[in-house]
């Protein structure tokens, strides 16, 4: 299932259902919202976007409700997560998953939005994004991540980033199957349990911010991942952005943790992450990755109507 494209006069919902926005967070979301408003749309805010109840968010119940009215408002379009944080999972069992179902938009965010963007394209079918938030749309030094949202929400490009990119194969081959993923540590805690996600026959596309997880750490949630058996369900992997101090790359790690036990592609590119390239990645859409082709990993079906 996939939504409706945006087009001139619609409304775009922001949503905070991670960390609260603070007031340097606010100037972003100011930038974000002219942005748009440029071009002719219109921007709503959740009504607990600036909510900090908790003290270092919005309560669960508060941020559901902002996700369920946004997708209950015919109005909204689409929703941009406002930023990212730690606990958007807090709020997996208050999601109205049959009204989402029943009104398929475009939702969009990265890094702790991972937890959202997955678990309802999980439990309902629909095509979610892997892409900018609001706030990352102006806070980085180039405009990519917001060209890339509107190739992919408002021209229905499915072109994965731009044509100088640069893609390592890290091992080659060819593979088809449906995206799933976003950051590593998020994507680690939906392995098992509850909420797990469906790793059979999926293109897996992870990331992860360096400065918040050092090697160890991420050889630790890929161990786990290959523990469960992840890598033996996946059809190919795609990794992004990770820059730690120390100079060890996400690509070195991932080849520790697999060494020679699996056939399947891998590619490494930085147009996703915490950078400013963030092209936008549709999860639950066909992909195929050919390692002997100049486009290393392709789109095989529109992600937006």
């Amino acid at each position: 299932m996939i939504p409706k494209k945006l087009v001139k006069g619609d409304t775009i919902g922001v949503i905070a259902p991670s960390n609260f926005v603070d007031n340097d967070d606010k100037i972003y979301i100011q930038k974000s919202s002219k942005l748009f408003e440029n071009l002719g749309f219109n921007i709503k805010l959740g009504n607990y976007v600036y909510s900090n109840t908790l003290g270092y968010s919005a309560s669960p119940l508060e941020k559901a409700q902002d996700v369920n009215d946004m997708f209950a408002n015919s109005n909204v379009k689409a929703i941009f997560c406002a930023k990212g944080g730690e606990n958007s999972n807090t709020i997996f069992d208050y999601l109205d998953y049959e009204l989402i179902k029943n009104n398929p938009k475009i939702l969009c965010g990265f890094s702790d939005s991972t937890s959202i963007t997955n678990v309802i394209t999980l439990k309902t079918g629909l095509v979610t994004f892997s892409g900018p938030t609001f706030k990352s749309l102006t806070s980085w030094e180039t405009d990519y991540s917001f060209k890339e949202a509107i190739k992919r929400f408002v021209d229905k490009d499915i072109s994965l980033g731009n044509i100088d990119d640069k893609y390592e194969v890290l091992q080659s081959g060819i593979a088809t199957g449906t995206l799933i993923g976003g950051n590593l540590s998020l994507i680690t805690k939906m392995v098992c349990g509850k909420y797990a996600l469906d790793f059979k026959d999926k293109i897996l596309f992870i990331e992860e911010l360096g400065f918040e997880s050092p090697p160890a750490l991420v050889s630790s949630n890929l161990y786990y991942m290959k523990q469960n058996g992840v890598f033996d369900n996946i059809k190919g992997l795609w990794l992004g952005n990770y820059e730690h101090p120390s100079g060890y790359s996400l690509e070195k790690i991932v080849l520790d943790t697999l060494g020679d036990n699996y056939n399947f592609p891998i590619l490494k590119s930085n147009n996703f992450g915490h950078i400013d390239k963030k092209t936008v990645i549709p999860i639950g859409t066909l992909a195929k990755i050919d390692t002997t082709f100049q486009n290393k990993i392709v789109l095989l079906e529109d992600c937006v109507y």
